[in-house]
């Protein structure tokens, strides 16, 4: 599921890595009809819907560690703290030097807040979940469509020219000072200059929640004895949620029908595909087929540091310089050919090792301080 999510993650960033894609609207933006259908296929069936997908399973992974901290008779909170704070610092690097649509900093802010509740019961944590997620959105949408009614004006999405242009300028032609000045505003304005701190316990926090109360459950363990449950969840998820990404197109496209397809059609989406990938993979063959991808989910953190360096790399002026100068059929196909260099990496790389060197080194400043004090002994010895 996570190498899955990786290059849903991927096809959707390389919209940002390769066009100033947060200052435009893109429902009337691109002319070009490959360009049109091909954002339009990304729009709904994977922007807004790979994120969720891989913050559940982020929730899934601490509970897990939850688990089997308790099993070991460990220090769950010690070792948590410890791997987020690092990991805090790593999405730092990454947001600052290398790219600005950082998604780890966000994980880590979230993480926190499951620590404080990764002892609660799986129904607490589903029940939490809901009224974080539905209550405030809830009133947010409700807000928009009551101002829509007002002024339909104020519901409009605006491109911004200059932004534009300052965004060219800096990326295709700058130096590294004029890159990191405007990865800097773009880093201020997508994070809602500093709302974003709020915004995670709304949007990524209740994604947490729901997936540690799956792992709880051991949803995904269990799909062979659970098909009737993802059965359900895949119809649903999939026919409800792809019925709401469509809104922007059957409806005006606006903020209103942009933030109910992201906010509910997408996560609905993206229960339905972790629904797939759990039962497919119940079947051992293609259990076997998949396992590439498997591979790279398990050096996630290594994968999505990669991709950000290589396209960056191609796309600004300390590298090819191609910024604004690729269209969106070019780019997709661009982060599905470097996806597939990086299955093959990922299977040699476990040839030989058995972990990612990003999550071997997470892992090494992490895991001598969550020791019994049994396997501290051995380690001593």
């Amino acid at each position: 599921m996570r190498g899955f999510a990786l290059l849903g993650i991927f096809v959707v960033n390389m919209l940002f890595f390769h066009s100033p894609y947060i200052y435009i609207n893109p429902y009337t933006w691109f002319q070009v009809p490959g360009d049109y259908e091909t954002h339009k296929w990304i729009d709904i069936f994977v922007q807004g819907s790979v994120y969720p997908l891989f913050s559940m399973l982020f929730g899934y992974g601490l509970a897990m560690q939850f688990m089997k901290s308790q099993e070991k008779g460990t220090s769950f909170t010690k070792l948590a703290v410890r791997r987020l704070s690092i990991l805090l610092v790593i999405g730092c690097i990454h947001a600052f030097l290398i790219w600005s649509g950082d998604i780890l900093i966000t994980y880590a802010i979230a993480g926190f807040v499951l620590i404080l509740m990764i002892r609660l019961k799986p129904i607490w944590l589903v029940l939490i979940s809901a009224l974080l997620f539905l209550l405030p959105n809830g009133l947010l949408n409700g807000l928009l469509y009551f101002l829509g009614k007002l002024d339909s004006e104020s519901l409009t999405i605006y491109t911004g020219i200059q932004e534009i242009e300052k965004s060219i300028m800096a990326y295709s032609l700058g130096s590294w000072g004029d890159i990191f000045s405007q990865r800097l505003n773009d880093w201020i304005y997508m994070s809602g200059y500093g709302l974003i701190v709020l915004m995670i316990l709304f949007t990524i926090v209740p994604f947490l929640l729901l997936g540690a109360a799956a792992a709880k459950l051991k949803l995904i363990e269990r799909a062979r004895s659970l098909k009737v449950f993802w059965i359900i969840a895949i119809i649903v998820g999939l026919g409800a949620g792809t019925a709401i990404k469509w809104l922007p197109y059957l409806t005006e496209p606006n903020v209103l029908t942009m933030t109910v397809q992201d906010t509910f059609g997408g996560p609905l989406q993206a229960i339905a595909y972790a629904g797939i990938l759990a039962l497919v993979c119940t079947i051992p063959f293609i259990l076997k087929l998949l396992s590439p991808l498997a591979k790279a989910g398990r050096m996630s953190m290594t994968i999505y540091l990669m991709q950000s360096i290589i396209a960056t790399t191609i796309f600004y002026a300390y590298g090819f310089g191609l910024y604004g100068k690729v269209d969106i059929r070019t780019g997709t196909w661009m982060a599905v050919g470097i996806y597939v260099l990086q299955l093959v990496f990922a299977e040699a790389w476990f040839m030989k090792f058995k972990q990612g060197p990003v999550e071997a080194l997470w892992r090494k400043l992490t895991y001598r301080n969550n020791l019994s004090q049994k396997d501290e002994n051995k380690v001593n010895l």
